[in-house]
Protein backbone atom coordinates (compact mmCIF):
# COMPACT_ATOMS: atom_id res chain seq x y z
CA UNK A 1 0.00 0.00 0.00
CA UNK A 2 1.36 3.34 -1.35
CA UNK A 3 0.30 6.33 -1.34
CA UNK A 4 1.73 8.13 -4.36
CA UNK A 5 2.71 12.35 -4.21
CA UNK A 6 0.51 13.30 -6.91
CA UNK A 7 -2.31 16.01 -7.25
CA UNK A 8 -4.87 14.67 -4.71
CA UNK A 9 -8.35 15.25 -4.57
CA UNK A 10 -8.62 14.70 -1.16
CA UNK A 11 -6.26 16.62 0.96
CA UNK A 12 -5.51 15.69 4.49
CA UNK A 13 -8.36 13.05 4.05
CA UNK A 14 -7.44 11.09 7.42
CA UNK A 15 -6.51 13.95 9.78
CA UNK A 16 -9.63 15.85 8.16
CA UNK A 17 -11.82 12.14 8.91
CA UNK A 18 -10.11 12.04 12.32
CA UNK A 19 -11.35 15.21 13.38
CA UNK A 20 -14.72 14.49 12.15
CA UNK A 21 -14.71 10.78 13.65
CA UNK A 22 -13.77 12.94 17.08
CA UNK A 23 -16.04 16.02 16.94
CA UNK A 24 -18.56 15.35 14.74
CA UNK A 25 -20.78 17.20 12.19
CA UNK A 26 -20.81 17.08 8.52
CA UNK A 27 -22.53 19.87 5.45
CA UNK A 28 -25.21 19.35 3.58
CA UNK A 29 -26.02 20.49 -0.34
CA UNK A 30 -29.50 21.97 -0.15
CA UNK A 31 -31.28 21.36 -3.80
CA UNK A 32 -33.63 23.98 -5.65
CA UNK A 33 -35.36 21.43 -8.27
CA UNK A 34 -35.41 18.09 -8.96
CA UNK A 35 -33.07 18.22 -11.45
CA UNK A 36 -30.89 19.50 -9.24
CA UNK A 37 -31.59 16.81 -6.53
CA UNK A 38 -31.49 14.01 -8.85
CA UNK A 39 -27.69 15.31 -10.55
CA UNK A 40 -26.47 16.33 -7.05
CA UNK A 41 -26.97 12.52 -5.51
CA UNK A 42 -26.25 10.83 -8.48
CA UNK A 43 -23.14 13.34 -9.04
CA UNK A 44 -22.13 12.38 -6.05
CA UNK A 45 -22.68 8.65 -6.56
CA UNK A 46 -20.48 8.88 -9.61
CA UNK A 47 -17.47 10.75 -8.07
CA UNK A 48 -17.32 8.17 -5.47
CA UNK A 49 -17.39 5.60 -7.80
CA UNK A 50 -14.62 7.15 -10.31
CA UNK A 51 -12.47 8.67 -8.21
CA UNK A 52 -9.99 5.55 -8.30
CA UNK A 53 -10.09 5.26 -11.71
CA UNK A 54 -9.28 9.10 -12.09
CA UNK A 55 -6.36 9.29 -9.00
CA UNK A 56 -4.45 6.14 -10.55
CA UNK A 57 -4.44 8.02 -14.06
CA UNK A 58 -3.45 11.06 -12.42
CA UNK A 59 -0.75 8.52 -10.83
CA UNK A 60 0.66 7.06 -13.84
CA UNK A 61 0.79 10.39 -15.67
CA UNK A 62 2.60 11.86 -13.22
CA UNK A 63 5.11 8.78 -12.50
CA UNK A 64 5.64 8.64 -16.60
CA UNK A 65 6.20 12.35 -17.47
CA UNK A 66 10.00 11.67 -17.67
CA UNK A 67 11.61 9.22 -20.32
CA UNK A 68 14.92 8.81 -17.42
CA UNK A 69 14.30 6.59 -15.00
CA UNK A 70 14.86 8.40 -11.54
CA UNK A 71 13.66 6.21 -8.25
CA UNK A 72 9.84 5.21 -9.27
CA UNK A 73 9.44 7.99 -11.78
CA UNK A 74 9.87 6.45 -15.48
CA UNK A 75 9.21 5.33 -18.78
CA UNK A 76 6.56 2.93 -19.43
CA UNK A 77 7.15 -0.83 -20.05
CA UNK A 78 10.08 -0.47 -17.92
CA UNK A 79 11.14 -1.30 -14.18
CA UNK A 80 11.69 2.15 -11.89
CA UNK A 81 13.31 1.12 -8.89
CA UNK A 82 13.80 2.82 -5.61
CA UNK A 83 17.79 2.20 -4.69
CA UNK A 84 18.17 3.48 -1.29
CA UNK A 85 15.79 3.24 1.43
CA UNK A 86 12.66 5.43 2.67
CA UNK A 87 13.80 8.29 5.16
CA UNK A 88 11.93 11.68 6.43
CA UNK A 89 13.15 13.10 3.18
CA UNK A 90 11.49 10.67 0.90
CA UNK A 91 8.89 12.14 -0.93
CA UNK A 92 7.82 10.20 -3.76
CA UNK A 93 5.39 7.91 -1.99
CA UNK A 94 3.19 8.92 1.08
CA UNK A 95 3.26 6.56 4.15
CA UNK A 96 6.15 4.66 2.63
CA UNK A 97 7.32 1.72 3.51
CA UNK A 98 10.81 1.49 5.87
CA UNK A 99 11.65 -2.12 5.23
CA UNK A 100 12.02 -2.80 1.50
CA UNK A 101 12.36 -1.24 -1.73
CA UNK A 102 10.08 -0.36 -4.58
CA UNK A 103 10.39 -1.36 -7.79
CA UNK A 104 7.46 0.58 -10.38
CA UNK A 105 6.69 -0.40 -13.95
CA UNK A 106 3.80 0.87 -15.84
CA UNK A 107 2.59 -1.13 -18.42
CA UNK A 108 0.82 -0.18 -21.89
CA UNK A 109 0.09 -3.28 -23.73
CA UNK A 110 -2.16 -1.88 -26.57
CA UNK A 111 0.69 -2.17 -29.13
CA UNK A 112 1.86 -5.97 -28.05
CA UNK A 113 2.55 -8.11 -24.96
CA UNK A 114 5.03 -7.40 -22.52
CA UNK A 115 7.52 -10.25 -21.03
CA UNK A 116 8.50 -10.31 -17.46
CA UNK A 117 10.89 -11.54 -16.22
CA UNK A 118 10.73 -13.37 -12.70
CA UNK A 119 14.14 -13.62 -11.24
CA UNK A 120 15.70 -16.69 -8.72
CA UNK A 121 15.50 -14.93 -5.37
CA UNK A 122 16.72 -15.88 -2.75
CA UNK A 123 17.01 -14.95 0.94
CA UNK A 124 14.87 -12.06 0.24
CA UNK A 125 11.03 -11.86 0.31
CA UNK A 126 9.53 -10.51 -2.86
CA UNK A 127 6.00 -9.33 -4.57
CA UNK A 128 5.67 -8.11 -7.70
CA UNK A 129 1.60 -6.84 -7.80
CA UNK A 130 -0.59 -6.60 -10.62
CA UNK A 131 -3.02 -3.55 -10.04
CA UNK A 132 -5.48 -2.31 -12.71
CA UNK A 133 -6.80 0.97 -13.35
CA UNK A 134 -10.07 0.67 -11.10
CA UNK A 135 -7.01 -0.29 -8.43
CA UNK A 136 -7.57 -4.00 -8.08
CA UNK A 137 -4.91 -6.24 -7.08
CA UNK A 138 -5.42 -9.16 -9.81
CA UNK A 139 -2.51 -10.85 -9.59
CA UNK A 140 0.48 -11.55 -7.65
CA UNK A 141 4.20 -12.80 -8.64
CA UNK A 142 6.65 -13.53 -5.39
CA UNK A 143 7.83 -14.93 -2.56
CA UNK A 144 3.77 -15.58 -0.96
CA UNK A 145 2.43 -16.91 -4.44
CA UNK A 146 6.01 -19.73 -4.93
CA UNK A 147 5.94 -18.03 -8.32
CA UNK A 148 8.95 -19.95 -10.03
CA UNK A 149 11.31 -18.14 -11.52
CA UNK A 150 11.17 -17.59 -15.47
CA UNK A 151 9.37 -15.07 -18.41
CA UNK A 152 5.66 -14.46 -18.54
CA UNK A 153 3.66 -12.65 -21.08
CA UNK A 154 1.41 -10.34 -19.61
CA UNK A 155 -1.96 -10.19 -22.47
CA UNK A 156 -4.28 -7.80 -22.61
CA UNK A 157 -8.10 -8.90 -24.02
CA UNK A 158 -7.45 -8.59 -26.99
CA UNK A 159 -3.96 -10.74 -27.24
CA UNK A 160 -5.11 -13.72 -25.30
CA UNK A 161 -4.65 -16.34 -28.24
CA UNK A 162 -1.07 -15.01 -29.10
CA UNK A 163 0.90 -17.84 -29.30
CA UNK A 164 3.48 -17.78 -26.84
CA UNK A 165 7.70 -18.21 -27.30
CA UNK A 166 8.69 -21.45 -26.06
CA UNK A 167 9.38 -21.70 -21.97
CA UNK A 168 6.93 -18.40 -21.16
CA UNK A 169 4.02 -18.68 -19.32
CA UNK A 170 0.78 -17.08 -19.79
CA UNK A 171 -0.56 -14.08 -17.40
CA UNK A 172 -4.11 -12.63 -18.91
CA UNK A 173 -4.82 -9.18 -17.57
CA UNK A 174 -8.40 -7.09 -17.88
CA UNK A 175 -6.88 -3.72 -19.50
CA UNK A 176 -4.16 -2.91 -21.46
CA UNK A 177 -2.72 -0.41 -18.58
CA UNK A 178 -1.27 -2.25 -15.61
CA UNK A 179 0.71 -1.14 -12.74
CA UNK A 180 3.13 -3.26 -11.19
CA UNK A 181 4.41 -2.16 -7.61
CA UNK A 182 7.28 -4.69 -6.34
CA UNK A 183 8.77 -4.75 -3.37
CA UNK A 184 11.99 -6.76 -2.60
CA UNK A 185 12.66 -7.08 1.22
CA UNK A 186 15.38 -4.84 2.61
CA UNK A 187 17.46 -6.65 5.54
CA UNK A 188 19.00 -3.41 6.76
CA UNK A 189 21.46 -0.77 4.99
CA UNK A 190 24.03 -3.52 4.32
CA UNK A 191 22.25 -5.22 2.25
CA UNK A 192 21.38 -2.50 -0.17
CA UNK A 193 23.49 -3.93 -3.12
CA UNK A 194 21.82 -7.21 -2.62
CA UNK A 195 18.85 -5.70 -3.31
CA UNK A 196 19.90 -3.57 -6.06
CA UNK A 197 21.18 -7.07 -7.72
CA UNK A 198 17.64 -7.97 -7.54
CA UNK A 199 15.58 -5.15 -8.82
CA UNK A 200 18.05 -4.85 -11.81
CA UNK A 201 16.77 -8.35 -12.68
CA UNK A 202 13.17 -7.66 -12.98
CA UNK A 203 13.06 -7.05 -16.72
CA UNK A 204 10.32 -6.21 -19.50
CA UNK A 205 11.18 -7.19 -23.04
CA UNK A 206 8.19 -6.35 -26.03
CA UNK A 207 7.06 -9.78 -27.19
CA UNK A 208 8.74 -9.15 -30.63
CA UNK A 209 12.01 -8.62 -29.59
CA UNK A 210 11.84 -11.34 -27.24
CA UNK A 211 10.85 -13.79 -29.68
CA UNK A 212 13.67 -12.71 -31.74
CA UNK A 213 15.92 -13.08 -29.01
CA UNK A 214 16.56 -9.67 -27.47
CA UNK A 215 16.20 -9.14 -23.70
CA UNK A 216 15.55 -6.07 -22.12
CA UNK A 217 18.43 -3.09 -21.83
CA UNK A 218 20.11 -3.08 -18.69
CA UNK A 219 18.36 -0.09 -16.61
CA UNK A 220 18.99 3.17 -17.52
CA UNK A 221 19.52 5.77 -14.12
CA UNK A 222 20.13 9.13 -13.58
CA UNK A 223 22.38 10.50 -11.11
CA UNK A 224 20.33 13.70 -12.09
CA UNK A 225 17.10 15.01 -11.40
CA UNK A 226 15.21 14.74 -14.61
CA UNK A 227 12.10 17.10 -15.36
CA UNK A 228 8.74 15.55 -13.66
CA UNK A 229 5.39 16.61 -14.40
CA UNK A 230 2.43 17.31 -11.89
CA UNK A 231 -0.95 16.62 -13.39
CA UNK A 232 -4.11 19.27 -11.93
CA UNK A 233 -6.68 17.49 -10.59
CA UNK A 234 -9.67 17.50 -12.89
CA UNK A 235 -12.60 20.22 -10.86
CA UNK A 236 -16.06 20.29 -11.58
CA UNK A 237 -17.54 19.14 -14.44
CA UNK A 238 -14.12 18.53 -15.91
CA UNK A 239 -13.75 15.69 -13.29
CA UNK A 240 -16.59 13.53 -15.12
CA UNK A 241 -15.38 13.98 -18.56
CA UNK A 242 -11.72 12.73 -17.35
CA UNK A 243 -13.70 10.00 -15.85
CA UNK A 244 -15.86 9.31 -18.63
CA UNK A 245 -12.88 9.35 -21.22
CA UNK A 246 -11.21 7.00 -18.76
CA UNK A 247 -14.29 5.02 -18.74
CA UNK A 248 -14.11 4.36 -22.42
CA UNK A 249 -10.31 3.59 -22.75
CA UNK A 250 -11.24 0.70 -19.75
CA UNK A 251 -14.07 -0.42 -19.89
CA UNK A 252 -15.85 -1.12 -16.44
CA UNK A 253 -16.75 -4.73 -15.11
CA UNK A 254 -20.04 -6.29 -16.20
CA UNK A 255 -20.99 -6.17 -12.53
CA UNK A 256 -21.36 -2.32 -12.49
CA UNK A 257 -23.93 -2.57 -15.06
CA UNK A 258 -26.55 -0.98 -12.12
CA UNK A 259 -24.18 1.88 -11.26
CA UNK A 260 -23.45 2.90 -14.48
CA UNK A 261 -27.24 2.87 -15.65
CA UNK A 262 -27.95 5.01 -12.71
CA UNK A 263 -24.99 7.49 -14.33
CA UNK A 264 -26.28 7.15 -17.09
CA UNK A 265 -29.48 9.43 -16.03
CA UNK A 266 -27.76 12.56 -15.86
CA UNK A 267 -25.22 12.07 -18.89
CA UNK A 268 -22.13 10.17 -16.95
CA UNK A 269 -20.85 7.18 -19.02
CA UNK A 270 -18.05 5.46 -21.13
CA UNK A 271 -17.20 8.26 -23.72
CA UNK A 272 -19.93 10.92 -22.89
CA UNK A 273 -18.81 14.72 -22.22
CA UNK A 274 -21.34 16.28 -19.36
CA UNK A 275 -19.70 19.12 -19.59
CA UNK A 276 -20.28 19.34 -23.57
CA UNK A 277 -24.34 17.63 -23.45
CA UNK A 278 -26.94 19.94 -24.82
CA UNK A 279 -29.41 17.67 -23.34
CA UNK A 280 -28.72 18.31 -20.05
CA UNK A 281 -30.40 20.78 -18.65
CA UNK A 282 -28.82 23.88 -16.30
CA UNK A 283 -29.79 22.43 -13.10
CA UNK A 284 -28.68 19.01 -13.84
CA UNK A 285 -25.35 20.41 -15.05
CA UNK A 286 -25.34 22.41 -11.60
CA UNK A 287 -26.20 19.46 -9.13
CA UNK A 288 -23.25 17.67 -11.08
CA UNK A 289 -20.91 20.65 -10.86
CA UNK A 290 -21.33 20.66 -6.75
CA UNK A 291 -21.15 17.25 -6.48
CA UNK A 292 -18.17 17.10 -7.82
CA UNK A 293 -16.89 20.16 -5.67
CA UNK A 294 -18.52 18.13 -2.62
CA UNK A 295 -16.79 14.75 -3.26
CA UNK A 296 -13.53 15.38 -1.35
CA UNK A 297 -16.02 16.20 1.89
CA UNK A 298 -18.15 12.78 0.81
CA UNK A 299 -14.64 10.96 0.82
CA UNK A 300 -13.72 12.49 4.21
CA UNK A 301 -17.13 11.10 5.62
CA UNK A 302 -16.63 7.82 3.98
CA UNK A 303 -13.12 7.37 5.91
CA UNK A 304 -15.10 8.49 9.01
CA UNK A 305 -17.40 5.91 8.65
CA UNK A 306 -15.00 2.62 7.85
CA UNK A 307 -12.62 3.70 11.20
CA UNK A 308 -15.46 4.44 13.25
CA UNK A 309 -17.03 0.96 12.04
CA UNK A 310 -13.33 -0.70 12.58
CA UNK A 311 -12.22 1.38 16.08
CA UNK A 312 -14.01 -1.39 18.05
CA UNK A 313 -13.44 -4.85 16.46
CA UNK A 314 -10.22 -3.82 15.83
CA UNK A 315 -8.87 -2.30 19.19
CA UNK A 316 -8.77 1.23 17.60
CA UNK A 317 -7.62 0.72 13.97
CA UNK A 318 -8.87 0.95 10.61
CA UNK A 319 -7.78 -3.02 8.94
CA UNK A 320 -8.06 -4.53 6.27
CA UNK A 321 -8.86 -6.73 3.90
CA UNK A 322 -8.53 -4.67 0.82
CA UNK A 323 -7.05 -4.64 -2.76
CA UNK A 324 -10.40 -6.33 -4.17
CA UNK A 325 -13.62 -4.36 -3.58
CA UNK A 326 -16.19 -5.75 -5.80
CA UNK A 327 -19.06 -3.21 -5.79
CA UNK A 328 -17.76 -1.70 -2.60
CA UNK A 329 -17.01 1.45 -4.36
CA UNK A 330 -17.21 3.30 -0.61
CA UNK A 331 -14.28 1.61 0.60
CA UNK A 332 -12.54 1.03 -2.83
CA UNK A 333 -12.35 5.37 -2.89
CA UNK A 334 -11.31 5.99 0.52
CA UNK A 335 -7.97 3.32 0.01
CA UNK A 336 -7.40 5.38 -2.91
CA UNK A 337 -6.97 8.12 -1.32
CA UNK A 338 -5.28 7.32 2.34
CA UNK A 339 -3.48 3.32 0.28
CA UNK A 340 -3.79 3.64 -3.43
CA UNK A 341 -1.89 0.41 -4.39
CA UNK A 342 -3.20 -1.74 -1.51
CA UNK A 343 -2.99 -5.69 -1.94
CA UNK A 344 -5.28 -8.63 -1.32
CA UNK A 345 -4.76 -9.86 2.30
CA UNK A 346 -2.85 -13.00 0.97
CA UNK A 347 -0.10 -10.70 0.35
CA UNK A 348 -0.75 -8.45 3.16
CA UNK A 349 -2.88 -7.10 6.16
CA UNK A 350 -2.79 -2.90 7.04
CA UNK A 351 -3.92 -1.73 10.26
CA UNK A 352 -3.70 2.06 10.45
CA UNK A 353 -4.88 4.20 13.27
CA UNK A 354 -5.20 8.25 14.11
CA UNK A 355 -6.03 7.92 17.48
CA UNK A 356 -5.16 6.21 20.45
CA UNK A 357 -8.11 3.96 22.57
CA UNK A 358 -10.09 6.64 23.57
CA UNK A 359 -10.45 8.38 20.45
CA UNK A 360 -8.22 11.00 21.09
CA UNK A 361 -5.92 12.58 18.22
CA UNK A 362 -2.52 11.05 18.08
CA UNK A 363 0.11 13.71 19.03
CA UNK A 364 3.91 13.34 19.82
CA UNK A 365 2.81 15.79 23.34
CA UNK A 366 1.71 12.25 24.67
CA UNK A 367 3.70 9.57 25.54
CA UNK A 368 1.80 5.66 24.14
CA UNK A 369 2.71 2.23 24.62
CA UNK A 370 1.61 -0.83 22.58
CA UNK A 371 1.42 -4.30 24.74
CA UNK A 372 1.81 -6.90 22.15
CA UNK A 373 0.92 -10.21 23.80
CA UNK A 374 2.13 -12.38 20.62
CA UNK A 375 3.55 -11.27 17.22
CA UNK A 376 1.06 -11.18 14.27
CA UNK A 377 0.69 -15.16 12.40
CA UNK A 378 2.96 -13.99 9.23
CA UNK A 379 4.96 -15.87 6.70
CA UNK A 380 7.75 -12.64 5.83
CA UNK A 381 7.66 -11.04 9.19
CA UNK A 382 5.81 -7.62 10.14
CA UNK A 383 6.34 -4.04 10.37
CA UNK A 384 5.13 -0.65 12.84
CA UNK A 385 5.53 2.82 10.93
CA UNK A 386 4.51 6.16 12.25
CA UNK A 387 3.92 8.83 10.13
CA UNK A 388 3.38 12.72 9.97
CA UNK A 389 -0.43 13.29 8.70
CA UNK A 390 0.93 14.50 5.36
CA UNK A 391 2.07 10.70 5.39
CA UNK A 392 6.09 11.52 5.56
CA UNK A 393 8.33 9.53 7.94
CA UNK A 394 8.84 11.48 10.99
CA UNK A 395 12.23 13.17 11.27
CA UNK A 396 14.09 11.71 14.60
CA UNK A 397 18.09 11.64 15.35
CA UNK A 398 17.94 7.63 15.35
CA UNK A 399 16.86 7.37 11.70
CA UNK A 400 14.43 4.28 13.13
CA UNK A 401 11.13 5.00 11.11
CA UNK A 402 9.72 1.63 11.91
CA UNK A 403 9.88 -1.48 13.91
CA UNK A 404 9.95 -5.18 12.80
CA UNK A 405 10.36 -8.53 13.71
CA UNK A 406 14.17 -8.49 12.62
CA UNK A 407 14.34 -5.60 14.95
CA UNK A 408 16.45 -6.53 18.60
CA UNK A 409 12.96 -5.49 20.73
CA UNK A 410 13.53 -6.29 24.73
CA UNK A 411 10.94 -8.55 25.56
CA UNK A 412 8.97 -8.90 28.73
CA UNK A 413 8.96 -11.93 31.09
CA UNK A 414 6.72 -13.85 29.26
CA UNK A 415 7.47 -12.87 25.99
CA UNK A 416 5.38 -10.16 25.30
CA UNK A 417 6.47 -6.78 23.71
CA UNK A 418 5.72 -3.32 24.85
CA UNK A 419 6.77 -0.96 21.70
CA UNK A 420 6.98 3.20 23.07
CA UNK A 421 5.58 6.06 20.95
CA UNK A 422 7.00 9.23 21.93
CA UNK A 423 9.32 11.91 21.00
CA UNK A 424 12.03 11.71 24.09
CA UNK A 425 14.19 8.62 24.62
CA UNK A 426 12.70 6.68 27.52
CA UNK A 427 14.54 6.42 30.57
CA UNK A 428 15.15 2.86 30.77
CA UNK A 429 17.54 1.37 28.20
CA UNK A 430 15.22 -1.15 28.01
CA UNK A 431 12.78 0.50 26.70
CA UNK A 432 14.72 2.37 24.32
CA UNK A 433 15.27 -0.56 21.80
CA UNK A 434 11.36 -0.70 21.54
CA UNK A 435 10.65 3.25 20.99
CA UNK A 436 9.91 4.21 17.94
CA UNK A 437 10.78 8.23 18.01
CA UNK A 438 7.60 11.06 17.07
CA UNK A 439 7.76 14.56 16.44
CA UNK A 440 7.27 16.50 19.44
CA UNK A 441 3.57 18.10 19.40
CA UNK A 442 3.08 17.15 16.15
CA UNK A 443 0.15 14.63 15.11
CA UNK A 444 0.98 11.51 13.24
CA UNK A 445 -0.73 8.04 12.53
CA UNK A 446 0.44 4.20 12.89
CA UNK A 447 0.64 1.85 10.47
CA UNK A 448 1.00 -1.73 10.99
CA UNK A 449 1.86 -4.45 8.00
CA UNK A 450 1.61 -7.86 7.76
CA UNK A 451 3.64 -9.38 5.34
CA UNK A 452 2.05 -12.84 3.89
CA UNK A 453 -0.29 -13.55 6.33
CA UNK A 454 -0.65 -17.32 7.56
CA UNK A 455 -3.36 -18.12 5.65
CA UNK A 456 -5.50 -20.19 8.11
CA UNK A 457 -5.61 -16.91 9.72
CA UNK A 458 -6.52 -14.39 7.46
CA UNK A 459 -9.72 -14.31 8.05
CA UNK A 460 -9.83 -14.06 11.74
CA UNK A 461 -7.55 -11.06 11.69
CA UNK A 462 -9.67 -9.32 9.15
CA UNK A 463 -13.35 -10.30 11.05
CA UNK A 464 -11.81 -9.09 14.29
CA UNK A 465 -11.86 -12.54 15.64
CA UNK A 466 -8.26 -13.52 16.13
CA UNK A 467 -4.59 -11.62 16.24
CA UNK A 468 -5.51 -7.83 16.72
CA UNK A 469 -2.75 -4.64 16.81
CA UNK A 470 -2.45 -3.60 20.36
CA UNK A 471 -4.66 -0.69 21.59
CA UNK A 472 -2.83 2.59 21.88
CA UNK A 473 -2.48 3.65 25.47
CA UNK A 474 -1.65 7.35 26.12
CA UNK A 475 0.65 7.67 29.53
Amino acid sequence: MRRLHTPGFVAGTAATALAVFILGGTSTARASSHDYEAAYAIGLRAYTYGLPLVTTNLTFQTMTSTNVSQGAYGPVNTFNSVRSPNNANSTTVVAPGATSLSSIAWLNLSNQPQVLHVPRVTDHDFVLAFIDPYTTNLVNLGTASNTPPGDYVVCDPSQQRVPLPAGTSRINVNYSRIWIIGSTQLKGTSDIPAVNAIQDQYTLTPLDKYAAGSTAPSPSVTSSNPSITSFPAPTGLSFFDAMDELMALFPPPSRDAKALADFASVGIGPGLTPSQDSHLSTQTLAGLRDAAAAGPAQIRKETTALYANDFTRHNGYLLGGFGRYGMKYNERAVISQIGLGAFVPSQAIYAMAWSDAKRSALTGSHRYVLHMATPPPTREGWSLTVYNLQGGLMTNSLNRYALTNASELSRNKDGSIDIYLQANSPDKNTQQKNWLPVSAGLGFEVTWRLFAPQPSTISAVINGSGWQPPSIISQ
